[in-house]
């Protein structure tokens, strides 16, 4: 899953240790993320959107299969 954590988290000129504290996780779950090696719980998923103040799609991209029927 595609994501823009990094993008949203560096324009508010946070450090991935600052977002990890504020969202509850390690500075590792934070740098997993963003590098697409782990995607986030829905929970977890919640309120990184809340915390920036978007919605969970503007986040996170799901690249699996479309049925656009």
């Amino acid at each position: 899953m595609k994501n823009r954590l990094r993008e949203l988290r560096e324009a508010k000129g946070l450090t991935q240790e600052e977002l990890a504290k504020a969202l509850g996780v390690t500075r590792q779950t934070i740098i997993a993320i963003e590098k697409g090696k782990y995607d986030p719980s829905l929970k977890l998923a919640f309120k990184i959107a809340r915390f920036f103040g978007v919605l969970i799609e503007d986040i996170f991209v799901y690249e699996g299969e479309r049925d656009d029927s």
